[in-house]
C-alpha cells in the first residue's frame, strides 16, 4: 500500500491505495481512526482488488484542521477519492462507525458511484444530542495528557484494547513528544453533524446491496437496526460473537470473512 493524496475545497486527503484489478474497496475509518487501522481489512482483500483507506479530514495525515466538518464535506470528499483513485466507479464503501454514516450518505446522494456498502458498527445517525454526547467525547480526547513521553507512558494512559493499540501504532511523534493524529474540539464538532439528526429519508434511498454488520456487544441500538432492516428487507445483517464497537480490531478474521463472503455474492 502506498501513500497518495487527493486534493479538495483546500484539504489534502491522505489515502493508502494498493491493489489490483478492476473491483475497488473504498475503506472510510471511524471518528478519530484513520486509514492506518484498516490496514490489515485492506490486507486481506490484496491482491485480487483495488483497495483504498482514506484519512477522512480532521484525521491520520490528512489536513488536521479543516474549516468545513458538515456531514456534507465528508461526502464529497469520499466522492473526490472515488473520482480519482477509482475512476468515477462505481466502487464498494465499507465504513465503520461515523465512516459507516459517510459511506451510506454518499451512496443515497451519489448513487451512481457506490455498487455496494457496508457499514460496520454504523447507523443513521441522531440520538446522541440528548445527553452531550459530543462534548463529552471531545472532553475525554482534550484530557490526554499530550504530548506523550514515549510509547511507554502513552500505553499506561490509553491501556491495551484494539482500539488502544491503534491509536499507540498511529501516534505522530514530534520533537517534543508524541501525539494523535487528531484535534478533540475537530472530533468533538465532526460527531456532532452525525448525532445532529436521524438520516432515515437518505437510508431508504440506498440502492446499491448492503450488507450491515454488527458487534455482539457493540454501541448500534437494537431498535435502530430493526428498524434499518425492516425498511430494507434486502439488507445483509450479520452479527459478530464477542466483539464490541471496533469489529475489524476485536475480531478481524470473523470480520473479514463476512465481507469477503458479501463481496463474493
Amino acid at each position: 500500500m502506498r501513500r497518495v493524496a487527493v486534493r479538495r475545497d483546500g484539504v489534502v486527503l491522505s489515502c493508502l491505495a494498493g491493489g489490483l484489478g478492476d473491483e475497488v474497496i473504498v475503506l472510510l475509518h471511524g471518528l478519530a481512526g484513520s486509514g492506518q487501522e484498516m490496514l490489515p481489512t485492506a490486507e486481506a482483500l490484496l491482491p485480487g482488488r483495488r483497495v483504498v483507506a482514506v484519512d477522512q479530514r480532521g484525521h491520520g495525515h490528512s489536513t488536521r484542521r479543516p474549516r468545513d466538518l458538515s456531514r456534507r464535506a465528508y461526502v464529497e470528499d469520499v466522492v473526490a477519492v472515488v473520482e480519482e483513485l477509482a475512476g468515477g466507479g462505481p466502487v464498494t464503501l465499507v465504513g465503520q462507525s461515523m465512516g459507516g454514516h459517510t459511506a451510506m450518505l454518499v451512496a443515497a446522494w451519489h448513487p451512481h458511484l457506490v455498487h455496494r456498502l457496508v457499514l460496520l458498527e454504523a447507523g443513521v445517525g441522531g440520538g446522541g444530542a440528548q445527553d452531550d454526547y459530543p462534548d463529552k467525547l471531545g472532553d475525554w480526547f482534550a484530557s490526554w495528557p499530550v504530548p506523550f513521553a514515549d510509547l511507554r507512558s502513552a500505553t499506561e494512559f490509553l491501556g491495551d484494547t484494539p482500539i488502544a493499540r491503534a491509536w499507540l501504532r498511529d501516534l505522530d511523534r514530534r520533537a517534543d513528544g508524541l501525539w494523535p493524529r487528531f484535534e478533540p474540539g475537530v472530533m468533538r464538532a465532526a460527531i456532532a453533524a452525525v448525532v445532529d439528526g436521524a438520516r432515515w429519508e437518505e437510508w431508504r434511498q440506498v440502492t446499491a446491496p448492503t450488507l450491515l454488520v454488527q458487534g455482539q456487544n457493540g454501541t448500534i441500538a437494537a431498535a435502530e437496526v430493526q428498524r434499518m432492516v425492516s425498511l430494507r428487507p434486502d439488507v445483509m445483517h450479520v452479527v459478530i460473537p464477542d466483539a464490541g464497537h471496533d469489529v475489524h480490531l476485536e475480531q478481524p478474521d470473523a470480520w473479514v470473512h463476512t465481507l469477503r463472503t458479501f463481496l463474493d455474492r
